[in-house]
């Protein structure tokens, strides 16, 4: 079987820094904890990667009783790898298009189209599954943040490593950021 790691050319070892391992099997997949790559403070609980990111549940926001976020994307316990560009900056686009992954289009108020040029390969969570993070220049929202203004979650050591979008009308979903955190095993 192939080894999923990337390996040191120097020194043949196996190098972890600012990758989510790749998951060996459904079955026997290795829980992973995330830390800060910078204080290496744990930032979640044990996770298990999931194939893919799934669909944000059907959530009617507008009929709910109380404004809050929808329901997680990720289910508790799992995690996903954001294969497109998510979170600022936002471009304009030629075409009318999703601005990002499961959030919906997005104008300028000029009559244009904006759309993610975001980095790839976030890691996407579950928001109860963080732990120790503080929200921070939150993008306008009526109930909760949003990724339009780039990563809003502070580690206890100052570091930004993430960005919640928690909006009412939005996906409810944690990106922790690939270059800002590692995976470690649990």
């Amino acid at each position: 079987m192939h080894d999923h790691r990337d390996q040191d050319q120097s020194t043949g070892k196996a190098a972890s820094k600012h990758r989510a391992p790749a998951a060996e099997g459904a079955a026997e997949a290795e829980a992973v904890v995330f830390v800060c790559a910078t204080c290496e403070i744990p930032l979640t609980e044990p996770l298990t990667r999931l194939p893919a990111v799934p669909e944000a549940p059907y959530y009617a926001w507008w009929d709910a009783d109380e404004p809050g976020p929808s329901p997680s994307t990720v289910p508790s316990g799992c995690y996903a790898i954001e294969t497109e560009p998510y979170g600022a900056p936002l471009v304009v686009s030629e075409v009318p298009a999703q601005a990002m992954p499961r959030y919906g289009p997005i104008g300028n108020g000029h009559g244009q189209w904006l759309v993610s040029q975001g980095p790839r390969g976030n890691i996407v969570i579950n928001p109860g599954d963080a732990h120790g993070l503080e929200l921070q220049d939150v993008s306008p929202a009526c109930c909760g943040a949003t990724p339009t203004g780039g990563m809003n979650q502070l580690c206890v050591c100052g570091t930004l490593v993430a960005t919640l979008c928690s909006d009412c009308c939005c996906p409810y979903e944690l990106h922790l950021s690939a270059d800002h955190v590692r995976a470690v095993g649990s």
